[in-house]
């Protein structure tokens, strides 16, 4: 069994590149031949986790997500366990929402072509200036009507258990005075560990916790902030 998992992994790991290559070549595509809009593609990036995670085996459960107002944007905040979280949120959360990404990204060929396309949101990860700019850029996206997803630990945990949430993480929530929705993310610490390059078939289960308002938040409480959405969703890991 444990062979059959090890070529099932090393199948998806090559796999998931080229889906991503076709997955992206589609969406610029239809964005100029079909004048598709952002909203319109998001089914494609939907495909794409949950293709990744049925090819891996892997089961996705989400509760908690008739909280929300559908009509409103969010800043979803998760623990980070795995790199498996970007799949299993993107493809089973249920609602439309943007990634934020390291500005660098976006000057890859296809790659950054497509995540321009479907409107995702670059981030200056640089210092001074550029920094707040990128983040006033940001936050004035959400407060238009994009959610966004999070994960203001910062890094991926490296035993699976919830790590502290950095203030910085905050600012966003803050400047753009969107609600901030808790997620918790369990199983995929199991389904591939920090550090490893092969997903394990097994199950997940996404829970969404009710919206905490941001609405009147100054930058000084940021930190006030992280321990509210910290200690929310360390109640929902338990639940």
């Amino acid at each position: 069994m444990k062979l059959l998992h090890f070529f099932r992994g090393v199948s998806v790991l090559v796999f998931t590149p080229l889906l991503t290559g076709a997955v992206s070549v589609t969406a610029i595509l239809f964005s100029m031949i079909g004048r598709r809009s952002a909203d319109e593609l998001q089914w494609l990036a939907r495909l794409w986790g949950r293709t990744v995670s049925r090819a891996c085996g892997v089961s996705v459960k989400v509760e908690g997500s008739e909280r929300l107002d559908r009509t409103k944007p969010y800043i979803f905040a998760a623990n980070h366990q795995s790199q498996f979280d970007i799949f299993a949120l993107q493809g089973y959360l249920g609602i439309d929402f943007r990634w934020l990404a390291k500005k660098e990204l976006f000057n890859i060929p296809v790659f950054g072509s497509a995540m321009r396309t479907a409107g995702y949101i670059p981030i200056n990860r640089g210092r001074g200036r550029e920094v707040l700019k990128s983040l006033t850029e940001a936050a004035e996206r959400i407060a238009e009507g994009t959610s966004v997803i999070i994960f203001p630990e910062g890094t991926r945990s490296p035993d699976g258990r919830l790590q502290e949430f950095k203030p910085g993480a905050m600012v966003l929530a803050i400047k753009s005075g969107v609600p901030i929705v808790p997620v918790a993310i369990t199983g995929t610490h199991q389904i591939m560990p920090k550090g490893t390059l092969l997903a394990r078939p097994g199950d997940v289960m996404i829970r969404v916790g009710e919206p905490i308002e941001t609405g009147g938040c100054k930058p000084k409480q940021k930190a006030d902030l992280a321990v509210r959405v910290h200690d929310a969703v360390a109640e929902l890991l338990v639940s």
